[in-house]
């Protein structure tokens, strides 16, 4: 009897710090455009998905291209998604429907770089429906992080900000409210394909600043390994699989010809193997778009919101001839 109350008493205080913890990450984890992202995917059908960077991101709005293919889709890119994580989201996406292609945009930068640990690692992860491939997520890259992003997600995010929006996180959440009017802010604004537009700035007081360079000799074997992972995936699945590698621009590409020439060269060699459709618009689809500056609102490639309209033409139309 006395084991039995002590057993008792231990689940009671393991449960009851599990429902603090739950709390405390309904009111000080921010909702983010993934969360959207991810409800949008595992309720809704889609025929193509986006996945990638933030290049993706900013400049391929599935919502133009529909107007062209006539297919529906979504867009799951996002600044520091690693082909890791990639994977995972399709496998998630495959589990709740069957989309009938998966569009991955290429930038070289990231097989040469690794995730780095903070709140990038728990983006995705955190929004996953309790399933499969967030099992298999969470053992094979989660569980891999300091505890602390683990057992307390919301530590990596300004308390000094989040406290003042507690109430309104924690509505949204318990009334399962996605509306995307709080995904606004002064400089960009999500869409509800998944698309997120960026204001024109002044090019002018734009400088290049240091990007993530392509060296083949430096090239990250595991990013590499999930990339062969995601396109096996695909194949087994019957869901068709295309490659893009959206333009930058011309300032930059002369600055890291080099970089980029190898690159190019890389991928071009890796997807003809494999036999993917690879659609590289600062190659063979270079005159397809402009590499003006004045499209764009960094040096690293990512586009206006009106630049981007028109480029999601272009890649539409293409893809249309495929």
């Amino acid at each position: 009897m006395h084991n039995f109350k002590k057993f008792l008493k231990t689940i009671t205080v393991i449960a009851v710090c599990i429902l603090i913890l739950v709390m405390l990450d309904m009111a000080l984890y921010p909702c983010t455009f993934m969360r959207n992202d991810i409800h949008a995917v595992v309720n809704n059908q889609y025929d193509d998905i986006i996945l990638g960077t933030s290049h993706g991101m900013t400049d391929i709005d599935p919502a133009i291209m529909e107007e062209i293919t006539g297919r529906s889709g979504h867009n799951m890119c996002v600044g520091g998604e690693y082909e890791i994580d990639a994977y995972y989201i399709a496998k998630l996406i495959a589990e709740k429907q069957k989309p009938s292609r998966i569009i991955y945009e290429i930038d070289p930068g990231y097989f040469v770089s690794e995730k780095e640990e903070g709140n990038n690692y728990l983006l995705f992860y955190h929004e996953f429906p309790f399933s499969k491939s967030k099992a298999e997520y969470f053992w094979n890259s989660i569980a891999k992080c300091n505890f602390r992003t683990i057992l307390f997600p919301w530590y990596e995010y300004s308390l000094s900000y989040e406290l003042g929006k507690v109430k309104e996180t924690f509505s949204q959440k318990w009334n399962r409210d996605y509306d995307i009017s709080h995904l606004k802010s002064a400089t960009q604004e999500y869409h509800e394909s998944g698309f997120i537009e960026r204001y024109p700035v002044d090019t002018s007081k734009l400088k290049m600043e240091d990007l993530k360079l392509f060296d083949k000799k430096q090239i990250n074997t595991q990013n590499l390994e999930y990339l062969g992972k995601l396109i096996d995936f695909c194949k087994e699945n019957g869901i068709e699989f295309v490659a893009v590698t959206t333009p930058v621009p011309i300032d930059t590409l002369r600055a890291y010809s080099d970089n980029f020439n190898e690159a190019w060269k890389y991928f071009g060699e890796y997807f003809d193997e494999r036999g993917i459709t690879y659609l590289n618009f600062n190659t063979q689809y270079f005159k397809a778009f402009s590499h003006d500056l004045k499209d764009y609102t960094d040096y690293d490639g990512h586009m206006n919101g009106k630049a981007a309209e028109e480029y999601s033409r272009v890649l539409a139309n293409i893809l249309n001839k495929k």
